[in-house]
């Protein structure tokens, strides 16, 4: 369903749909690539007697097509100009995502890890826009073409959504940092060369400020990767981590001392909205398959499409859909135009909702489709187990509620 699309964007959506025909959909094909699209994905994907880690030809396989994306000019879209891209906004951006996503799966956007012909960069983000001169000529053209990896080490064994009581502390030691403590999900370490690990180093439990973020070496003495957690939907990237004495210097800090949970919700605006209108997109494809089958799919003489017990479901979901789209790019539109905090409740009813939405309606998509909707042989069952973590990250939807209420009663100033 179009809602106002802009001219500009609906031929970057031609652009972006050709391409995908004329070079990322024969590099599936070719090779067996296949194996990590259709019923044996998550064993392909996925090196069990390894910890469960993705193997390395799939890793290879989506830095061939992210190599060919950077090449045609859609990769680094969301990027400021200076590092290749055309500062893509948030409007831009969210239909985009959505329609990768709707096109259903294929190895032009991969939800399971973050990959797409149109990047999301948010440890970029931060570098670029948090970072020192030295650091962004050592980090950012790596973590855009992957020749560094950066983890995020935020939540903790005993500590998620509330952060401000994080138990990993750094203590000065001269010039340098002590750090001492453990992270859980500490994401992206099968590939990282540094670790973004945020530590308490002044202030008390509860408090927003005193925690500063650290760009930490994975080879630092001290710093161990340890279990990789198995997930309901494989491969991992997310780790355990300890850190026992681990010695950094001052310029390891990224911002301001003090400040690192700024950092780490600067970018978090941007991540929901675009995160919530893939949702959007992986919802549509499912309600839309099912629609499709229920009108080929004959029992006892009709149609399943004739049966109210099938259609008024989709129908629900359909109009969740349209009004959730019309949400979702007035709230990227207004994140363009005006301060993120004015439209922060909005942006957490999107992703909420949206993340609510999908797995909703790959639930339906295996019902209507009955045995083989259960079945690895449709994607119906990878959608619902890749979507089904962001309702606990990317902000638990209980948190996400949580801020809406604070907006509509007045408990957020």
């Amino acid at each position: 369903m179009d809602s106002g699309i802009p001219a500009d964007t609906a031929q970057l959506l031609t652009d972006l749909d050709r391409f995908i025909e004329e070079q990322i959909a024969p590099l599936q094909a070719a090779d067996d690539n296949e194996r990590f699209f259709d019923h044996r994905r998550e064993w392909a994907r996925t090196d069990f007697e390894a910890g469960g880690l993705p193997r390395a030809e799939w890793h290879e396989l989506l830095t061939e097509m992210r190599r060919r994306a950077d090449r045609a000019g859609f990769l680094r879209r969301d990027l400021p100009a200076e590092l290749g891209g055309s500062e893509a906004g948030n409007l831009e951006m969210a239909i985009v995502r959505e329609h990768l996503a709707h096109r259903g799966l294929g190895l032009h956007n991969d939800l399971q890890d973050e990959s797409s012909i149109v990047g999301n960069f948010p440890s970029a983000h931060l570098v670029w826009k948090f970072g020192t001169d030295e650091q962004r000529s050592e980090f950012v053209e790596a973590l855009i073409t992957g020749e560094r990896g950066l983890g995020f080490g935020l939540t903790e064994p005993d500590h998620g959504s509330d952060a401000t009581w994080m138990e990993t502390v750094g203590v000065r030691s001269g010039g340098d940092w002590i750090l001492d403590g453990a992270k859980r999900w500490n994401t992206g370490m099968h590939v990282a060369t540094h670790d973004l690990v945020f530590a308490r180093t002044s202030g008390k439990p509860g408090d927003a400020r005193g925690i500063t973020a650290f760009l930490v070496p994975v080879d630092a003495p001290g710093f161990t990767i340890g279990l990789f957690r198995w997930t309901l939907n494989m491969p991992t990237d997310h780790a355990d981590v300890t850190l026992r004495g681990v010695r950094v210097p001052d310029s390891a800090i990224l911002g301001e001392e003090g400040r690192g949970l700024e950092i780490a919700q600067n970018f978090v605006h941007e991540n929901r909205i675009r995160q919530a209108a893939s949702s959007l997109g992986a919802a549509q494809y499912c309600i839309d398959e099912s629609v499709a089958y229920a009108r080929e799919r004959v029992t006892f003489g009709q149609p399943l499409a004739a049966r109210q017990a099938i259609q008024w479901p989709l129908v629900e979901l359909h109009t969740d859909a349209a009004m959730l789209r019309e949400l979702i790019r007035a709230t990227a539109r207004d994140l363009d135009t005006r301060s993120h905090m004015e439209v922060s409740d909005r942006v957490s009813m999107c992703n909420y909702r949206a993340n609510r939405l999908v797995c909703d309606a790959a639930d339906w998509a295996m019902q209507v489709h009955g045995g083989m909707g259960y079945s690895r042989h449709l994607p119906f069952e990878h959608i619902y187990r890749h979507h089904r973590r962001y309702r606990i990250t990317e902000g638990a939807e209980e948190i996400q509620m949580r801020k809406v209420a604070g907006h509509l009663f007045g408990f957020t100033r």
